[in-house]
């Protein structure tokens, strides 16, 4: 009997790669999932408050930046609706990422039902030691079985409503056992932060999401012996065979990064990234610039997002397997944060975040290695003597 080699197609790529990926990183992998890019946060924020308005059992939410703004507001109004119709809100917010936002805004949405806890908060009997330790997540798991990822946060900047600025960010809405393994997540989260159970999943009762993605949910924490968010990374940009496309606010990657994309380059792989033009974080924009004359002497593409801030987190591997979650390419995402990263493998999705990407293209600048190098000794004076603050930003 002979053996016949199964053709190299999507489903078979997608099968091996994720068979390497499971031997090789710490994930959850589900397959059977169905998953819909949210392209801008106007979408993501219209297609959230759907699905909170629809819920029938629990809402549990848990996001880095949470503004007593027109979007705050509009949430809260939605989830005091939730409360009155019986179903069960948890909402978990960082101590540090919602400093600026009053007491009472959650001390009200408490009083209305709502269980708010915050994480991290400040310990001042172990000095400042606790301001290191963040909860970056965005994530909403309605009814344990559709779940919202990404990088967005709370805020009129991040929804487009921000007469002042915008921001230009992405997110993802899935259904299926992946939503299962981000509920997971916060209930270890919500269980560290409030010492108490939050509600169980039962499943039973909705009918199987029956799509085409295989996902790998990737957790990142301090309390990890490795940098699980790093090396999906990694392990992603090793595998690739045509092309890396990323889009990252912030890029203070450490040398591991840096040597896996000049790789990547040297083996004829594409690889493109996009970086803002301007950020809400000056001195980060002077690190990310401090990259460039090694990315583009390494034959990587450096472009520059014009207009909005950028804040989207993205990177698509051969068109077919695209990374979207709250992580940014820097160390505190990788070693200190709290982060999730959702992987998903789907011809169908990965088309859709190339079609994005390519439209994020048009939107930047390309740099040019002749006219970067020209710019002024105070501002290479200043790249150099921010060097050595990578580990802390």
């Amino acid at each position: 009997m002979s053996l016949i080699r199964p053709p190299r197609g999507p489903l078979n790529l997608t099968s091996r790669f994720f068979a390497r990926f499971r031997r090789s990183v710490d994930a959850s992998f589900s397959q059977g999932n169905r998953v819909v890019l949210l392209r801008s946060g106007p979408e993501f924020f219209s297609d959230l408050f759907a699905a909170i308005e629809a819920a029938t059992i629990s809402i549990a939410l848990e996001f880095y930046i949470v503004r007593a703004d027109r979007t705050g507001g509009l949430l809260a109004a939605s989830l005091q609706r939730a409360v009155q119709r019986g179903v069960r809100v948890e909402f978990l917010y960082d101590y540090i990422g919602s400093f600026d936002t009053p007491a009472s805004f959650f001390a009200a949405l408490a009083q209305d039902g709502i269980r708010c806890v915050a994480f991290n908060p400040p310990p001042f009997r172990n000095g400042l030691s606790w301001f290191d330790k963040r909860d970056h997540r965005k994530i909403a798991i309605i009814d344990c079985r559709l779940a919202y990822a990404g990088g967005l946060n709370i805020g009129d900047e991040y929804a487009g409503d921000d007469p002042l600025q915008s921001w230009r960010d992405m997110g993802l809405r899935l259904e299926g056992p992946a939503a299962l393994e981000l509920h997971q997540l916060f209930m270890e989260n919500w269980q560290a932060a409030s010492k108490h159970l939050p509600l169980p999943c039962n499943c039973s009762r909705f009918p199987p999401a029956g799509g085409d993605a295989a996902v790998a949910i990737v957790s990142g924490g301090p309390h990890h012996r490795l940098p699980r968010i790093r090396d999906a990374f990694l392990l992603g940009m090793a595998s690739a065979g045509r092309s890396i496309r990323i889009e990252t606010p912030y890029f203070v990657p450490g040398p591991r990064f840096l040597r896996a994309m000049l790789r990547a380059a040297r083996r004829g792989v594409t690889v493109e990234i996009i970086l803002p033009a301007r950020s809400d974080l000056p001195l980060l924009r002077l690190v990310n610039r401090s990259y460039y004359a090694a990315l583009l002497k390494g034959g990587i593409k450096v472009y520059e997002r014009q207009g909005a801030i950028l804040h989207a987190k993205v990177m698509l591997i051969d068109s077919g397997w695209a990374v979207i979650g709250s992580a940014n390419l820097d160390q505190r995402s990788f070693h200190r944060n709290y982060e999730v990263s959702v992987i998903v493998a789907s011809p169908e999705f990965g088309r859709q975040v190339d079609e994005l990407y390519v439209a994020e293209l048009a939107a930047s600048q390309p740099i040019v290695l002749s006219e970067h190098e020209r710019r002024s000794w105070l501002i290479r004076g200043l790249e150099w003597l921010l060097l050595p603050l990578n580990w802390f930003l």
